[in-house]
Order: C-alpha cells, then structure tokens, then sequence
C-alpha cells in the first residue's frame, strides 16, 4: 500500500470537500479555457499546485478541432504532463459544465499523479517515440508521493475509437504546437453538438 500524501491547504474551514484536478489540456496556464480556472482562482475556488504528470501512462490525443482528449486506457501512450488544481464544490461544478459530464463528452474519473519537474512540461518531446522514461525509470519514481486526483477522460463511449483514429500514438504533455488549428467552442459549427463533432471525427 502507497502512503499518498496529503496536501493541506489554507482555506475557510467551512470549505473542506476540495476536489484535486489534474488538467492537461485547455485548462493549463496559457491555454485558451484557463480563463475559467482564473475566475475561480479569483473567488477562491480554485487553486494552483503545481506541475504533475500520470504515474501510469495514458493515451493523450487531439480529436476533433484539435482537442485534447485524455483516453482511460491504462498501460498504452505515455506519462502524461499537466497541472494539479484544488477545486471547490462550486468550482468543480463550473469545470463539469465546461467538460460536458452529463452530456457523455468527459467523464472524471481517479488518476493517480507524481510530482513533475518545474519546467519539464515545455522540454517535453513529443516526436520521441522511443518512451525511455516510461521504460527505464520505472524504478526511480519516489514511492510513497502519489496524489490521488480526478481527471476528465473522454467518454469511455468513443475512447477506443479515438485511440485507433490517431494511429494509437499519444502525446506526453499537449503544447503550444498541438494547439495549431485549434477551434475555440464559439467559432465551430453551431448546429452540431460536440458529439456529433466527435461521431464525424471518427468516421472521416
């Protein structure tokens, strides 16, 4: 059994059901959803952590529009990198509005994450498919550090597909490059809903 550590963090005392978020795509600093996390840093209900990447490794893939989409399938793609927020029950409410839960587009699920090198995000190399650190530093990751989080995975409905579409290889950190033609939600076709964007993603 892994001892998980515990983050404390100073709060109203009233507002102890804080829910841990790891973010790897849109909602990261510098990304075009992270206004959101910014307004509920604002009124306290969101916080910064820091940098964490899987400790198992993930499908990370763009789908339609360039999205990123974070696969449940264990043990394929790589580890991946993103950001660890703190979240309160208002907040997390926003984030499940944002990722469409009760639409069936993202589900959140429990990920378990190690802490990641400041800075080892933007040095990560995604062209590399030669996995080295997966392979090869199985044995270095501390035990005893994992944090116990939730993501928003892509609906386990079309998870697999996604995953054969993009060839089955993943990304390890979703970067500036990645974003090239990406689609804010404003500017894509109205008359289609995201899973119908997803349906004809799939089936190009």
């Amino acid at each position: 059994m892994v001892a998980e550590t515990v983050h404390h963090h100073n709060h109203d005392a009233n507002d102890g059901n804080r829910t841990l978020i790891f973010s790897y795509g849109t909602l990261k600093r510098g990304f075009s959803n992270h206004n959101l996390l910014q307004d509920l840093i604002r009124t306290g209900d969101a916080s910064f952590i820091g940098l964490y990447k899987t400790s198992h490794s993930y499908p990370l893939v763009c789908g339609p529009y360039r999205v990123p989409f974070l696969l449940n399938l264990p043990g394929s793609g790589h580890k991946v990198h993103g950001e660890l927020y703190s979240v309160s029950a208002r907040g997390l409410a926003r984030m499940d509005e944002l990722e469409g839960t009760t639409r069936h587009h993202y589900e959140r699920l429990p990920i378990k994450l190690l802490p990641a090198e400041e800075g080892a995000d933007e040095n990560v190399n995604n062209e590399d498919q030669v996995n080295l650190e997966d392979e090869t530093m199985m044995t270095e990751d501390a035990p005893g550090v994992l944090t116990c989080a939730e993501a928003y995975f892509a609906h386990s409905n079309y998870a697999v597909e996604m995953w054969k579409k993009n060839g089955k290889r993943g990304l390890r950190c979703y970067t500036k490059k990645e974003t090239k033609g990406y689609v804010k939600r404003g500017d894509r076709p109205q008359h289609l809903t995201f899973l119908d964007h997803i349906r004809l993603f799939l089936s190009e």
